[in-house]
């Protein structure tokens, strides 16, 4: 990386819950009777139809697309900074943070980028979609901490789930549906000049040896983001443009057609978490998204 660069680009540290000391939960079941979200496209699973947007596709439409690279045009250093956010729970930190590292090695980055680990551990989507949640406070010293301000965040990663989740699909997906909409609400009210928000849903969790948030409910988080992107699209909603960040999941060895798969190393003991490994799978697929999104180049990358 060049020195500028280097250091120019603020990377903060966010703290990751539930390290593990080894990986691999229930090596067992390594895939499951579901079809990754962008493979189905048309097809239906219990009835709903796949593909990652509306109509089974997995890209947005030219009338979405064209909204969004208009928000993105408007993306630009305030206070001579441009900041990436992230916001979620332990597995959306301990990913992040090997984006962090992993975007650190690049030598093409903006080099007005400040990118920010603001997601936390422990902290899912029933605790944090309220505006007076305790978890906001701590994005707010993850900011400080990195020199920025509320005002300077333009750019959200969001990835979310319901921990403990026990309702049968759609139930589990519509309530993460409207969690994630509240949230969104939560983020356009902190941050006044956010202009996109890039979602993603849960890896695969068919190795979890815990009730924390297992096959189905990591599967069916998918539909909860593609439907909070729907109302988004269909104007239900308002604030800043939605849209798929990565899509993260995989039918665990069997995988998916782009070959990407989740292997029992890529889990930590409790087969939900990340390890080190699957840390790196998803932060590789989060830095091709962010150097190949249309909407996401013209910031992230120098010039």
């Amino acid at each position: 990386m060049k020195l500028a660069l280097a250091a120019a680009l603020v990377l903060v540290l966010g703290a990751a819950s539930a390290p593990a000391s080894r990986s691999g939960g229930d090596c067992g079941q390594t895939s499951v009777a579901a079809t990754p979200l962008d493979d189905l496209r048309t097809g239906r699973y219990h009835g709903r139809q796949g593909g990652l947007y509306p109509g089974g596709r997995n890209a947005p439409s030219a009338a979405y697309r064209a909204k969004g690279l208009a928000a993105a045009k408007q993306v630009a250093p305030i206070g001579g900074r441009i900041v990436l956010l992230s916001i979620g729970m332990s597995n959306t930190s301990q990913e992040f943070e090997s984006f962090r590292r992993l975007a650190a090695g690049t030598s093409d980055l903006n080099p007005r980028l400040t990118i920010v680990n603001g997601a936390q551990g422990g902290q899912d989507a029933e605790r944090i979609y309220r505006p007076d949640a305790p978890y906001w406070g701590g994005v707010d010293g993850r900011l400080a901490a990195a020199g920025t301000t509320p005002a300077q965040v333009q750019v959200v990663w969001l990835k979310q789930a319901i921990a403990g989740e026990r309702r049968a699909f759609p139930a589990d997906a519509g309530v993460l549906r409207y969690r994630l909409r509240s949230i969104v609400a939560v983020l356009q009210s902190r941050f006044p000049n956010l202009r996109l928000v890039y979602l993603s849903s849960r890896t695969y969790a068919g190795y979890a040896t815990t009730s924390l948030n297992p096959e189905p409910f990591a599967y069916d988080s998918g539909f909860a983001v593609k439907w909070a992107i729907q109302d988004r699209i269909e104007g239900k909603v308002s604030g800043p443009w939605l849209a798929w960040g990565p899509y993260l999941w995989t039918n665990g060895t069997k995988g998916r057609r782009d070959g990407t798969v989740w292997e029992c190393a890529d889990a930590a003991a409790d087969g939900t978490h990340p390890s080190p490994s699957g840390q790196q799978k998803v932060a590789a697929l989060l830095l091709r998204f962010f150097r190949s999104e249309p909407t996401a180049r013209g910031w992230f990358l120098g010039p």
